[in-house]
Parts: C-alpha cells; structure tokens; sequence
C-alpha cells in the first residue's frame, strides 16, 4: 500500500505539472462567471447585468471547445500507455488531447462549486442565461460520462496490453541470456525504467477515468506490476553478479589463452634446441676432423644452449606455478557459481557459464599433464646434454689433431699463408716449395706446428714452421697441382653454368688428392660473405698492359674449400668495378687484362705448376700468353687445358686490341692461330685451341655439333686439333642439390619417400596462388634464362599447350634482352587470372629450388645446348625431363619409349624438331603416362632420382687428361 500510495502522489505532481499556462488560463476566465461575496445588492445587481454577456462567452467558448473535440478520443488513452517507440509529433497530439480534456473537467468542477456556494445570486442571473448554463453543463456531464466509459473500454485494453507486455517481458529475459553469454553486458535498467514508466501511465490513466489510485493499487493488475518490478529488481542484481563472473572468467580465459600461447612457443624453442641438440651431439663425433679453435667455438656453443635450455625449463616451471593459481581460480569460481543464488531469468547463463568453466578446467588439466610430461623430458635431455659435455670437455685435454682427417678448408689456409709469406718476401722461394709440398701431401708436422703456435705472433709462426726444413723433407705427392683462371666461381661471383662447373670440378679433384687453386678478378658485386678468412696481402703484383706496368692488389680466401686468389687492377679504368660481371663495353680489354695479371701472379709466386685450366673466351688470352710470353721466362712447368662451355660466345675484336695485353699482333693475327675464319678479327677462343696442351666441352654430343655447323665458324680450326679436343659431360654439386638436405624445402624427402613430394607441390602452389584443389593435376616447370638459345617460341607454345592438356606451368627466369622480357611480360599479364599458370620474370635462387622439387615434369626445348644441368638437377629432385634432342641433353636424358636404348637408361621424354607439333606430341605422352599409368610414372621418377650426376666421374676423366699431357711433358723434358 505503500506503494500505492507513492504512485498516487507521484500522479497529483504529475497531474498539477500537466496543468500548464493553458489550463490555468481556463480556470481564471471560469471564475470571472462569479461575482466577488463582498458586493451590495445594486453592485451585484448591476455587476450581473455585465457579467451576462461575458458570461455567455464564456461558456460558448467552453462548449465551442466541447463540440470541437466532439469526444473524449479513446486513442490518447491508448496512446498514452504505448511504449515509447512513435515519433514526437504524435506524442504531442497524445499530450494535447490530455491537457484539453483536463482543462474541460476542471472547469466544469469549478463552475458546479461556484454555483453551489452563490446561491444568492442566482436571482441576480436571467433566466435566459441560467438555462444556457444548465444546457452546456448537461452536456459536459454527458461527454464526462462517455470518457468514463470509455476509460473502462480502455481498462479491458490494459489487461490486453498487459498480457502483450508479459511476452515482451519474456522476449528481454531471452534477450538477457543471450547477452549475458555473447557479450557478458547488459543493461539492466531498461526493463525496470518500463515497468516504472508502464506503472506510472496506468496511474494516470485511473486518474483521466475518474478511478482511485489507492483502489488501483490494490488490483490484480498492478500487484502483478508490483511483483515484476520486484523481480526485475533480482534479474538486476543477479545480472550484475553474472557480469561480474564473466569479466572474471574472460581475464582467467585470457590468462589460459596466454599461458598456451607461451607453452607453444617454448615447445617451438624446444624443438629447435632439440633439433641443434642432435646436430651438435653428430659433430661431437665429427670433432676430430675440425679445426681446434672452430672445435672450441662449437664446445662454447653447446655451453649457451644448456643455458638457454635451463632458462627454458625454469620459464615452464614458473609457467606451472601460474597454472596451479589457475587451478584455483576456476575452483573458487565454479563454488561462487553453486552457492550463489539465480533468478529463473538466467539459467541459461548459468548452464553456459558451468560449461566453459568445466571447458576451462579440463584443457588446463590436460596442458598441466603435458607440460609436467615435457618437463620430464626436458630434464633427462638436459642431463644427457650434461654428460655428453663433460665427456666432450674431458676429450678435448687429450684431443690430437690427425693431419689426414683434417677439412680441406684447414689445408687451403695453409697453403695461402705459406704463399702469402713468399709473395711478401718473407720467407725464401726454397723454403716456400718445401712448406708447400708439406703441405700439399698433408704432413702431420705442418699440423702440429700450426696447432702448437696457435695465436703466436706471425714472426714465431714462420720461425716454427722453418723449424721444420732441419729434419728434411719426404718424398712429394704424387698428386698434381692444378690451378684454374676463371671469370666466374659459384657461389661468390656466379652468371651460368661455368661458376658451378669451376667450383664442382676443383672440388671433385681436390677430393682425389690434387691440390688445386683458383684465381679470379675481385668485382665489386661478389658475394664477400661466401668467402672464408678474406684478406689482402702486403704485396703488390705488377702487370703489363698497353706499353705500361700496373699495379694490383692481391687477395686471398677460401671459397667451397678451395684456396681462391682475387686480383684488383689498380687500373684507372676500373675495370671489376662495374656493378656486374659481363655486358661491358671494354671486356676484351678487361679480361686481356685479368689473364695477363693471373699469370704474372703464377711466375711472381715460384710455384711449379703442372696443369693451368682456363675457361671460356674470358681466359682464353692465358694460353698464347703463357707459350710467347711466360714460358720463354722459365715458367713452363705448366701444361694448358682449355674448356669453351659455349661456342656461341667466342670473344671478337679487331687484331690492334690483341696487344694491350703485350701479345704479339702479327704473329698472331694468321689464320693458323687466332684469326678469325669468318669475320677476320682476332679470335681469342680460336686462340685457345691452338695454343692449348688439352681442348675439353662440355659434353660428347655437342663436341660433335661443334665440328660442323655448331662451331659457329671454328669448326675446321675443331677438326685440325681433333685429337687434343674431347667433350666431358659436366657434373652438378650433388651436395648442394640434394632433396634430402636441401634447407629451401619445405619438406625434405628421397628416392625411397616421396610424400615430401607432394608436400613441396603443395606448398608453391600455396606460394605462387596456384589451383590447389585437384593434388593430381601435373605440374610443369621451366627455369632458364630467356635467350634464343633457350627455344623461346617452344617455351611459349608449352605454356598453352599444358593449359590445353589441363596441367599446370611455372616458370622462372628472365631475359638479359629488353625486348624478350617485355614479350614475356605481356604473356604474364594474359595468365595474371588464371590461377594453373605462373611467369615469375627474375632469377630467384630459394624459389628454383622449390620449383625443381614441387614438379612433376621439367621442360628443355633448347635450340642447342652445350651441356645442361637444370635437367639433371631436375631428376635429382624428381622431376622428369621433356627436352629437345640437341647437346649434353642428348648425353644426359633417353626417351622413354625408345626401345632402341636399354631399358635402365630410359629417364625421360625427347622430341627431334623444333617446331611446335613435335614439342606437343611429347608433351601428351608425358602426360598420359602420369594420368594412367601412375605406378609406372612412379618408378620412372624414384630411377632418375637414383642417377649418379655428381662430379666424381666427369673429374677422373680431366684426371686422366691431365696426367697424359703432364707425363708427356715430363718425357718431352728428359729426352
């Protein structure tokens, strides 16, 4: 009741702020209708007879209004208990209609008072007037009673509306959860602010219709409101506590959420230290071979990463700590949850609440069992990590370095700080050839003294290894010293395929005992991070070049092993300081130059040479300069091997520029020695042939074609020296390209296990945007620079044709020649959407790698081809080769249907012509085959994985080579 009697108040203040200026206004105009009680009877008398007209008005504006508005309209009743959700004007028209019908009952209650209580001065009124009154009264009471009823009409919409409003209430409780367990905030207030406001119009509403607002209090109606204000009150209070436990929850959730973020990362940190773990537990084995200083590098190594370990294993603990405070939160949250007290609104909530708790409690179970299981782990690893150390460290006092397990690396820092001495005039030419042939046959005394003067001054180094002459010298190596000038060495300073062929080769002989070394120019573009223990020496070479002597600085370094000599011209031409290798106006001049310079490097360092090997028309200039020049100086030790690796680079220029270098023009410039024989310029690989002890190619079948129309004009110079001229199929660097160790993989994989195959396909075409839905649609791919050589109409035409056939293509390379590259631009813009073609224009060493092992076929349809190696490095990776019949593809890639070659030599799919018809035929057979015959495509790919493409054989057979001429030049010299 105290309610009511809250609400009833609340309406009087309601209903006294409704009654505005207008309303007042009526009241005042219905006073005016009585005259003041303290007149006489003649004031009053003739005060009547003036009030009459006003009168009159008056109430014909009362019933004017009256008339006006007809009724009492039963829509602002309705109105007014409607949600506010109208617009603004009709909430005007609704508060309107109020205030008038407010303004009409007051003014009649007025004027029936008034009448009451003047009584004497009805007589003073006409009777006309007085009958008006009662006239307009009658039917302000009549409308009064029409609203009344109509207020009772309304009463029955209220029950209506109420009912409406229960399921509304209904619809916010749904609401409420759904809230509650998307977003865990709610406002609250919004259903207690309409129940207030729904309260306050009934009120008002028993007010308009004349009821009691204390009777309305006691009705079902507003008990029921009473009880739902009641319980929206709970609703609130259990809303806020809910609220409450979701913040805390989401914060605890986060909190889970952060700690296995943190276990993923420390299980990734783990596994790496695992996997260098194992790396580091293989070299421990491996130490003997190593340098003592890079043995002791990789002891402090293993040091840092028991350290890093421990600190890892600590993090995890302390990571174990906060999951057990966890623990306890989510205990102490899942109780608050039991004991605390829950409106029927929310047991929804609830329930979800419970169940991501129980979610929660059971993922942070599972990580506290996996973690304790990984720190088990961690600490047996980290004991045997321990125990291997201290074994490791205990050897390391009685380790003896063994001269014959030591890395090539270690002997090529040798014999460059035994040449260093000498070209520094620090020690004589003698001892010099002495310490290099110890050196050379890897004497275990050179070992011991270096190892004994570790970190002596450089003085104390030489004196000990002079030390060494007193107890005389054994009998030389049997080996041959070999050393090769080149333009080009992989990986520091690499264009095509001689950079691989002279780094392979030299490595390869090496490993068979020889010593070798290698000289090139020192651009400015090289790759200085592929060399180990750079530096330049305190002495400078000086070399002729037109009518003058220069100066150039030496550097030296090991480069795959090998000891590598860097000639800097201090020439005012700069001439390795380009930006790049090839392409410069002046390279006749700039590689005349390099070779007269490398061979005056040779004489100026005493040694006896047996084999100088020089490559391409870059270095061709080394064999007349060694014959005319050098070996008239007693140089002439040496024997000279020449290999041209392309015939149609050949190194032309007027006869005059052959003397820069200090050549002899007319001597020269004769058709028996370096005349051209088609454009009669001076040739400089013509020169090569004829002043070289050994001739070489770089595989039979092309040495073939170079004796007709291949030779590109030296084919008769070819057939006169025939008997000195071979072609050697070249070799690739089997460690570099090797599937299953090759870092750039994504997946590694063997012969034996091709699923890191498919896994490699999958992942460039993830890389590249490729359609990756169908595993088994054929991959096609082309790595070659774009030249005419390389067949370039072919190459388009296999890009169509494989859409046609419904593979896939890639390919990737890029055209020295701005045309070319512009045209295969235009053919990228026209495959830009389709998602089975991909033109990667550039040269991208990681991505060949992963194009050579995600492919299933490999395509060469060279015009020639000296040698190739992109088609054995694709069968070294699984990829089966289409080419052109032309070059070392010939000699390295037999037909799979030819049945006229051994069945165990089949590696791959040829075609004859160069025209498009016969590049399709191969190509749909090479399809069909991978389509319906997949076991077969299968073996064929695990055979041409399984072929021997390394160095090993190509390297005896420049072995053979060099030991012929070597030994008839030694039986020359002793007859």
């Amino acid at each position: 009741m105290a309610a009511c009697g809250a609400a009833a108040a609340e309406y009087s203040a309601l209903l006294s702020l409704s009654c505005g200026p207008i309303t007042r206004r009526r009241f005042a105009v219905s006073c005016r209708a009585r005259p003041p009680g303290n007149l006489s009877a003649q004031q009053k008398k003739k005060r009547g007879k003036n009030i009459a007209p006003k009168q009159r008005s008056s109430n014909a504006k009362l019933l004017l209004t009256t008339e006006e508005n007809g009724q009492l309209p039963s829509t602002s009743l309705r109105t007014s208990m409607e949600r506010p959700q109208k617009s603004t004007s009709s909430e005007d028209d609704t508060n309107g209609a109020i205030s008038q019908i407010d303004e009409k009952i007051t003014a009649i209650g007025n004027e029936q008072q008034e009448r009451s209580k003047d009584k004497h001065f009805e007589s003073d009124f006409q009777l006309e007037d007085f009958g008006e009154m009662i006239q307009n009264m009658e039917k302000n009471i009549l409308l009064l009673n029409q609203a009344r009823l109509q207020a009772i009409e309304d009463v029955d919409k209220i029950l209506t509306e109420k009912e409406a409003l229960q399921k509304k209430v209904d619809t916010l409780e749904m609401n409420l959860s759904k809230a509650l367990a998307t977003k865990g905030n709610i406002n609250t207030d919004i259903p207690g602010d309409h129940l207030e406001k729904f309260t306050k119009e009934i009120l008002i509403e028993s007010a308009l219709s004349g009821g009691n607002p204390a009777h309305l209090c006691e009705s079902p109606l507003f008990m029921e409101l009473t009880v739902l204000k009641e319980e929206n009150m709970l609703l609130k209070a259990d809303a806020q506590f809910l609220k409450a436990k979701i913040v805390e929850f989401a914060e605890t959730e986060e909190f889970l959420f952060k700690l296995e973020k943190e276990r993923s990362l420390l299980d990734a940190t783990v596994r790496e230290l695992e996997a260098r773990f194992l790396v580091a537990q293989t070299d421990i084995w491996k130490v003997v071979p190593l340098q003592y200083d890079v043995w002791m590098e990789k002891v402090e190594n293993l040091q840092h990463m028991l350290g890093c370990l421990k600190n890892h294993v600590e993090k995890y603990a302390a990571l174990l700590d906060q999951h057990d405070d966890l623990h306890d939160k989510i205990d102490e949250l899942e109780a608050s949850l039991k004991e605390g007290k829950t409106s029927e609104f929310s047991p929804y909530v609830v329930e979800l609440l419970q169940q991501k708790l129980k979610a929660a409690k059971s993922r942070h179970q599972a990580g506290h069992q996996e973690t304790n299981t990984h720190i088990q782990v961690y600490q047996q690893l980290t004991e045997e990590f321990q125990d291997n150390l201290g074994r490791l460290t205990e050897e390391s006092g009685r380790l003896e370095h063994s001269a014959n397990s030591m890395p090539s690396e270690f002997w090529s820092h040798i014999l460059l700080m035994i040449d260093g001495w000498f070209l520094e005039r620090k020690i004589p030419n003698t001892d010099a050839r002495m310490l290099r042939e110890m050196a050379w046959k890897r004497d275990d005394r050179i070992c011991e003294a270096y190892f004994a003067c570790k970190g002596a001054k450089e003085s104390d180094v030489m004196e000990t290894f002079l030390k060494l002459m007193l107890s005389g010298n054994s009998q030389c190596s049997s080996g041959l010293h070999i050393v090769h000038i080149a333009a080009e060495m992989a990986p520091v300073a690499k264009v095509g395929g001689l950079a691989d062929v002279v780094a392979g080769l030299g490595k390869a002989l090496q490993t068979k005992g020889h010593l070798v070394e290698i000289v090139l120019p020192k651009y400015d573009c090289m790759q200085l991070d592929q060399i180990t223990n750079l530096k330049v020496l305190d002495v400078v070479i000086q070399s002729y070049f037109d009518g003058n002597l220069f100066s150039n600085n030496v550097w030296t370094g090991t480069v795959e092993g090998l000891p590598v000599y860097f000639i800097e011209p201090q020439h005012p031409s700069k001439f390795f300081w380009r930006a790049q290798y090839y392409g410069e106006h002046d390279d006749f001049k700039r590689y005349s130059y390099f070779s007269r310079a490398a061979l005056e490097l040779l004489y100026q360092s005493g040694k006896k040479i047996d084999i100088i090997h020089c490559h391409d028309w870059q270095t061709a200039f080394v064999a007349p300069l060694y014959w005319d020049i050098y070996a008239t100086r007693g140089f002439s030790s040496a024997r000279i091997c020449f290999t041209c690796h392309n015939f149609e680079y050949q190194g032309t220029a007027p006869a005059p520029d052959l003397s820069y270098c200090g050549l002899d023009v007319e001597q020269l410039d004769r058709p028996d020695r370096m005349q051209d024989n088609a454009h009669g310029r001076i040739n400089v690989a013509k020169g090569g042939i004829v002043y070289s002890n050994i001739v070489t190619t770089v595989s039979p079948t092309y040495a073939l074609e170079v004796r007709s129309e291949g030779g590109r004009g030296l084919q008769d110079t070819l057939k006169m020296h025939s008997r000195k001229f071979v072609g050697i199929l070249n070799g690739i660097d089997t460690g570099t390209w090797n599937p299953s160790t090759d870092r750039f993989l994504a997946v590694q994989y063997s012969a034996t296990d091709l699923q890191g195959k498919a896994a490699n396909k999958a992942f460039l075409r993830k890389q590249l945007g490729l359609y990756s839905e169908d595993a088994s649609q054929p991959l096609v791919a082309c790595i070659t620079r774009l030249v005419p050589q390389k067949g370039l109409h072919l190459i388009r035409h296999a890009i169509y044709k494989t859409a046609e056939l419904g593979g896939q293509f890639v390919l990737l390379g890029s055209s020295p020649v701005p045309h070319i590259q512009r045209e295969f631009e235009g053919v990228a813009d026209q495959f830009q959407k389709n998602n089975n073609i991909r033109l990667i224009l550039k040269y991208d060493e990681a991505l060949s790698h992963c194009i050579y092992a995600a492919s299933d076929m490999f395509i060469i349809p060279s015009m020639f081809e000296p040698c190739g190696l992109t088609q054995m490095i694709a069968m070294r990776y699984g990829s089966v080769p289409i080419v052109r019949q032309t070059g070392g593809l010939c000699d390295s890639v037999f037909d799979f249907d030819d049945e006229t070659i051994p069945v165990e030599l089949r590696n791959g799919f040829t075609f004859a012509r160069t025209d498009e018809q016969d590049l399709s035929s191969c190509l749909e057979r090479a399809f069909s085959y991978y389509s319906r015959k997949p076991m077969v495509w299968k073996q064929l790919v695990q055979k041409d994985m399984q072929i021997d493409f390394s160095w090993d054989s190509p390297a005896s057979q420049y072995e053979n080579l060099y030991q012929s001429a070597v030994a008839q030049a030694r039986g020359a010299a002793q007859t």
